[in-house]
């Protein structure tokens, strides 16, 4: 039984190791304005990364290739190959979780909200 429990424990633990670890990555990759514009860029459509690089003309191709790494290791794009072209897409998943760490603190700002209209609401 004792086994049991450290092997439950140690699982659990490394879940959520694994979990966090990928939070990192996902907002490490959101905290760069341009990975943030090659995301919105990717929400309307597959780009090759030529085209996501035109967008950016202060940015050389390599510069904009180190980019979409950092989104690749976030697991927030998918890239697959076409002859000599990759093409990107956005694979939005990964954002459920943020969005989900976010929403957690969202009951924190709820209630301050609240808190103020009631504040305005019984103001002479």
């Amino acid at each position: 039984m004792v086994d049991c429990f450290f092997c439950y424990y140690i699982f659990n633990h490394m879940v959520e190791s694994i979990a966090a670890y990928n939070l990192d990555h996902i907002f490490r990759a959101l905290a760069d304005p341009t990975r943030r514009s090659i995301l919105r860029m990717l929400s309307e459509g597959e780009r090759t990364v030529t085209e996501l690089a035109t967008a950016f003309k202060k940015m050389t191709l390599a510069a904009v290739s180190k980019h979409i790494q950092v989104l690749e290791r976030a697991h927030l794009i998918r890239r697959r190959r076409t002859g000599s072209y990759y093409h990107i897409r956005l694979d939005a998943d990964a954002l459920k979780d943020a969005q989900e760490w976010v929403a957690y603190y969202q009951r924190f700002w709820d209630t301050q909200l609240d808190a103020l209209k009631h504040f305005v609401e019984e103001e002479p």
